[in-house]
């Protein structure tokens, strides 16, 4: 296998776990700050996927397109909170997955009623189509390399939020101790809602991002929401450091892994047989990381000792 190709694969995965990434941070905040499992996560993604063909399908523009993801998840995400999700933040988790997988039947339903059960796609913008020269003379399509730069610098972005800013102390502190800083006359369910609505918002940026290389359509949320928990396993929970390495390993593992075990194989079995066997244990490769992390580190790589 050419090295051209093997760094053309290495960029797919880091472009994959940019892009889980912004799911997994809004998700380990949620998680982190409120206790939450929300297993509706998955279906903000579709919301901004929607969004995104819809506006770009009415104005043309892809930038509006991204701004009408992020502020339709981010707005969704809001409103279940205050009417759905404050009212599980004392009840215990299987009420709260409960809740949150109803979310997801609601979701997909009124989806599929304003939109129907076919898909939707959305155009990849002229000015950032076909592909991009890369040291080594790779070829690689310059939408994927910028949604790898997109990924990091909103990873930069939370960094500074969360570490530089008053209400990145309050988020953070809302994390370890969240009657105290009730008590200091913060606000929590504002709080509670900003960051619902900030996680909710990435998720929705990421479906939009992704939905120009795949087609947008009811369910895309689900597949993805399994893999966002396992990046926040692998990170561990609460930890925005966390979320982008393990959203980085898992891309990396799932891509690489789906090239070069079939290849594995191929040493000691027919072509067929190690196309199979390698593909099959491609799909559990990233689970196999995941409790190899737990194994050694039972809270995640970044994840608080306890």
């Amino acid at each position: 296998m050419s090295p051209i190709l093997i760094a053309e694969q290495v960029l797919n995965g880091l472009q994959f776990g940019v892009m889980l990434f912004l799911m997994a941070a809004g998700l380990t905040l949620i998680f982190g700050v409120m206790g939450l499992i929300n297993l509706a996560h998955g279906s903000l993604y579709m919301v901004g996927a929607f969004a995104a063909a819809a506006v770009a399908g009415a104005t043309g523009s892809f930038l509006l397109a991204l701004v009408a993801a992020l502020a339709a998840a981010a707005l969704a995400g809001a409103l279940v909170e205050l009417v759905v999700i404050r009212r599980l933040y004392n009840r215990d988790h299987l009420d709260q997955v409960l809740a949150t997988f109803a979310l997801i039947l609601i979701f997909s339903e009124g989806t599929r009623w304003l939109f129907g059960s076919f898909p939707l796609y959305l155009d990849i913008p002229a000015w950032l189509s076909g592909p991009v020269t890369l040291p080594g003379g790779i070829q690689y399509p310059l939408y994927r390399l910028a949604l790898i730069v997109l990924g990091l610098l909103v990873a930069v972005g939370l960094w500074l939020l969360i570490s530089r800013t008053r209400i990145g102390i309050q988020i953070r502190a809302g994390e370890n101790d969240r009657e105290m800083i009730a008590a200091l006359g913060v606000d929590i369910s504002k709080l509670y809602t900003l960051v619902f609505a900030l996680g909710a918002g990435l998720a929705g940026l990421a479906g939009a991002l992704v939905g120009a290389i795949q087609s947008v359509q009811v369910g895309m949320g689900e597949p993805v929401l399994i893999l966002a928990f396992v990046v926040i396993v692998i990170g561990g929970i609460g930890s925005i450091k966390g979320a982008l390495i393990g959203a980085v390993l898992v891309g990396l593992t799932d891509t690489l892994g789906g090239i070069f075990l079939p290849e594995l194989f191929k040493l000691f079995a027919d072509p067929a047989t190690a196309t199979a066997t390698g593909s099959a244990f491609a799909s559990m490769a990233i689970y196999i990381l995941m409790a190899a992390v737990l194994v050694w580190r039972p809270t995640g790589l970044f994840g608080a000792r306890t």
